[in-house]
Protein backbone atom coordinates (compact mmCIF):
# COMPACT_ATOMS: atom_id res chain seq x y z
CA UNK A 1 0.00 0.00 0.00
CA UNK A 2 1.31 3.45 -0.88
CA UNK A 3 1.79 5.98 1.89
CA UNK A 4 -1.00 8.44 2.45
CA UNK A 5 -1.68 11.39 4.69
CA UNK A 6 -4.91 11.98 6.58
CA UNK A 7 -5.14 15.54 7.88
CA UNK A 8 -7.68 15.72 10.72
CA UNK A 9 -9.30 19.09 11.39
CA UNK A 10 -11.87 20.07 14.02
CA UNK A 11 -14.72 22.09 12.51
CA UNK A 12 -17.59 23.99 14.10
CA UNK A 13 -20.08 23.24 11.31
CA UNK A 14 -19.59 19.96 9.43
CA UNK A 15 -21.94 20.81 6.54
CA UNK A 16 -20.21 24.18 6.02
CA UNK A 17 -16.79 22.48 6.03
CA UNK A 18 -17.94 19.84 3.52
CA UNK A 19 -19.33 22.55 1.23
CA UNK A 20 -16.09 24.54 1.47
CA UNK A 21 -13.82 21.63 0.60
CA UNK A 22 -16.16 20.44 -2.16
CA UNK A 23 -16.00 23.97 -3.58
CA UNK A 24 -12.20 23.69 -3.72
CA UNK A 25 -12.42 20.46 -5.69
CA UNK A 26 -12.14 17.88 -2.92
CA UNK A 27 -14.41 14.83 -3.29
CA UNK A 28 -16.35 13.38 -0.37
CA UNK A 29 -15.67 9.72 0.41
CA UNK A 30 -19.01 8.48 1.81
CA UNK A 31 -17.49 5.30 3.28
CA UNK A 32 -15.75 7.46 5.89
CA UNK A 33 -18.46 10.08 6.35
CA UNK A 34 -21.29 10.26 8.85
CA UNK A 35 -23.07 12.95 10.89
CA UNK A 36 -19.90 13.57 12.96
CA UNK A 37 -17.13 13.48 10.35
CA UNK A 38 -16.46 13.68 6.63
CA UNK A 39 -13.58 12.38 4.56
CA UNK A 40 -12.66 14.85 1.83
CA UNK A 41 -10.25 13.54 -0.83
CA UNK A 42 -7.73 15.76 -2.64
CA UNK A 43 -5.73 13.00 -4.35
CA UNK A 44 -4.92 9.31 -4.09
CA UNK A 45 -2.60 10.13 -1.21
CA UNK A 46 -4.16 13.17 0.52
CA UNK A 47 -7.32 12.99 2.62
CA UNK A 48 -8.75 15.66 4.90
CA UNK A 49 -10.96 14.45 7.72
CA UNK A 50 -13.21 17.24 8.96
CA UNK A 51 -14.50 16.33 12.39
CA UNK A 52 -17.21 17.90 14.52
CA UNK A 53 -15.85 19.23 17.79
CA UNK A 54 -17.57 16.38 19.64
CA UNK A 55 -15.94 13.79 17.36
CA UNK A 56 -12.55 15.51 17.66
CA UNK A 57 -12.76 15.25 21.44
CA UNK A 58 -13.04 11.46 21.21
CA UNK A 59 -9.47 11.41 19.83
CA UNK A 60 -7.75 13.86 22.17
CA UNK A 61 -8.34 15.90 25.29
CA UNK A 62 -6.11 18.68 23.96
CA UNK A 63 -8.05 21.93 23.54
CA UNK A 64 -9.24 23.05 20.13
CA UNK A 65 -7.43 26.33 19.40
CA UNK A 66 -9.44 29.41 18.50
CA UNK A 67 -9.68 30.30 14.81
CA UNK A 68 -7.10 33.09 15.13
CA UNK A 69 -4.27 30.75 16.11
CA UNK A 70 -2.27 28.38 13.95
CA UNK A 71 -0.28 25.28 14.72
CA UNK A 72 0.39 24.18 11.15
CA UNK A 73 0.19 25.47 7.60
CA UNK A 74 -1.16 22.86 5.22
CA UNK A 75 0.18 23.12 1.69
CA UNK A 76 -1.39 21.73 -1.49
CA UNK A 77 0.63 21.50 -4.68
CA UNK A 78 -1.03 22.67 -7.88
CA UNK A 79 -0.27 21.94 -11.54
CA UNK A 80 0.15 25.56 -12.62
CA UNK A 81 0.28 29.18 -11.51
CA UNK A 82 -3.28 29.55 -12.76
CA UNK A 83 -4.41 26.65 -10.56
CA UNK A 84 -2.87 28.37 -7.52
CA UNK A 85 -4.73 31.57 -8.33
CA UNK A 86 -7.97 29.65 -8.92
CA UNK A 87 -7.73 27.68 -5.64
CA UNK A 88 -7.12 30.88 -3.68
CA UNK A 89 -10.13 32.53 -5.34
CA UNK A 90 -12.31 29.47 -4.69
CA UNK A 91 -11.39 29.59 -0.99
CA UNK A 92 -12.79 33.11 -0.74
CA UNK A 93 -15.85 32.24 -2.82
CA UNK A 94 -16.79 29.21 -0.70
CA UNK A 95 -16.64 30.69 2.80
CA UNK A 96 -12.93 30.81 3.53
CA UNK A 97 -10.63 33.83 3.48
CA UNK A 98 -8.31 34.33 0.52
CA UNK A 99 -4.89 35.97 0.78
CA UNK A 100 -4.36 35.69 4.54
CA UNK A 101 -0.63 36.21 3.92
CA UNK A 102 1.17 38.10 1.17
CA UNK A 103 1.55 36.08 -2.04
CA UNK A 104 5.01 34.64 -2.70
CA UNK A 105 6.61 34.49 -6.14
CA UNK A 106 10.19 33.32 -6.65
CA UNK A 107 9.89 32.81 -10.40
CA UNK A 108 10.34 29.03 -10.24
CA UNK A 109 7.82 28.72 -7.38
CA UNK A 110 4.84 30.72 -6.19
CA UNK A 111 2.11 30.43 -3.56
CA UNK A 112 -1.05 32.01 -2.15
CA UNK A 113 -2.45 31.46 1.36
CA UNK A 114 -6.03 31.13 2.56
CA UNK A 115 -8.01 29.86 5.52
CA UNK A 116 -11.03 27.60 5.60
CA UNK A 117 -14.20 28.72 7.44
CA UNK A 118 -12.74 27.43 10.73
CA UNK A 119 -9.50 29.38 10.33
CA UNK A 120 -7.28 26.42 9.34
CA UNK A 121 -4.33 27.88 7.41
CA UNK A 122 -3.74 26.53 3.87
CA UNK A 123 -1.29 27.38 1.12
CA UNK A 124 -1.68 26.61 -2.56
CA UNK A 125 1.67 26.39 -4.33
CA UNK A 126 3.19 25.67 -7.73
CA UNK A 127 6.80 24.80 -8.46
CA UNK A 128 8.36 24.53 -11.91
CA UNK A 129 8.88 20.79 -12.54
CA UNK A 130 12.50 21.46 -13.55
CA UNK A 131 13.14 23.10 -10.17
CA UNK A 132 11.46 20.24 -8.35
CA UNK A 133 13.62 17.67 -10.14
CA UNK A 134 16.82 19.63 -9.63
CA UNK A 135 17.38 20.08 -13.38
CA UNK A 136 17.48 23.87 -13.30
CA UNK A 137 20.88 25.54 -13.61
CA UNK A 138 22.26 27.10 -10.46
CA UNK A 139 21.79 30.84 -10.00
CA UNK A 140 24.88 32.83 -11.03
CA UNK A 141 26.97 34.00 -8.07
Amino acid sequence: MSRMIFVNLPVADLDRAKAFYTGLGFVNEPKFTDETAACMVWSDAIYVMVLSHAKWKTFTDRPIPDSGSSEVMLCLSCDSREDVEALNALAGKHGGTADVAPPSDYGFMMSRSFTDPDGHFWEAMWMDPAAASGDMPAEPA
